[in-house]
């Protein structure tokens, strides 16, 4: 029998393909990379209880934001996925200074619970999930980290040319991950941090990815010039125990 995902997690997904789906007021605009959406909505309702933010949250890709604040869009905070894409910002004058790294994320392989391929955590399981797989999401490598690092993965563990022409692209791991979930795809490389959100993980199955063949995930934030106090006051409060406490829940190391 087929089986549906239930209306409100088909809702919960859709939030992945918006671009704006956090809005508490009109105030401080904070670019948020995709993995970070459940973590980061933690993080900001954390933040509202200890001051009165006035801020509109957008998730998407790393390289969309750097390209649209380059065409001078209007965000303050910009909490990437990577350290690339804000110090190209940095380095065109667009930011306060070079920022903080705020948390180092992981990669994970994931395959919907009812799909039939198991994971394990060895190269010839994951090339027997890989085979058995249809289709494989990963994010856009030119424009999300975590793409990036999965196309790294792949041809560092040698199976680049088993998976490559079953590849399907998301904008950004938010889509990716959703493209499973939907069985849009059988697999799909993603962060763990929205593997481990309530949502995502009661529907699938994973298994974490060796860190050694991919560059490090080390995510930096980077304040965009001008950046009001409200932007000014949660880069500060990324920074704090309790965001730190926040981040190492959904799976990412904080510095």
């Amino acid at each position: 029998m087929k089986r549906f995902l239930p209306v409100r997690l088909i809702l919960s997904l859709s939030l992945f393909l918006c671009s704006a789906d956090l809005v508490f007021a009109q105030g401080a605009t904070i670019a948020v990379a995709a993995n970070m959406k459940d973590a980061f909505s933690e993080i900001a309702l954390a933040f509202k209880t200890s001051s009165k933010p006035d801020m509109r949250v957008v998730y998407g890709s790393s390289g969309n934001f750097a390209a649209q604040i380059m065409s001078r869009a209007p965000f303050n905070l910009f909490i990437a996925a990577d350290e690339r894409f804000p110090m190209q910002l940095y380095k065109n004058g667009k930011t306060v200074n070079e920022g903080a790294v705020y948390a180092i994320g992981k990669l994970v392989l994931i395959a919907r619970a009812s799909s039939g391929i198991s994971l394990g955590d060895n190269k010839a399981d994951i090339a027997k999930a890989i085979g058995k797989a249809n289709k494989i999401a990963i994010a856009k490598p030119d424009l999300a980290p975590y793409g990036k690092a999965a196309v790294e993965y792949l041809r560092a563990e040698g199976l680049w040319e088993l998976a490559k022409d079953k590849l399907v692209y998301g904008d950004n791991i938010g889509v990716a991950t959703t493209y499973v979930l939907t069985g849009a795809a059988d697999l799909a490389f993603t962060a763990l941090s929205l593997a481990k959100s309530p949502e995502v993980s009661k529907e699938i199955n994973l298994t974490l990815l060796n860190p050694r063949l991919y560059e490090p995930i080390k995510q930096r934030m980077v304040l965009i010039r001008g950046a009001p106090q409200e932007a000014q006051d949660l880069y500060q409060f990324m920074q704090s125990a309790k965001a730190k406490t926040i981040l190492q829940k959904y799976g990412y190391i904080a510095p």
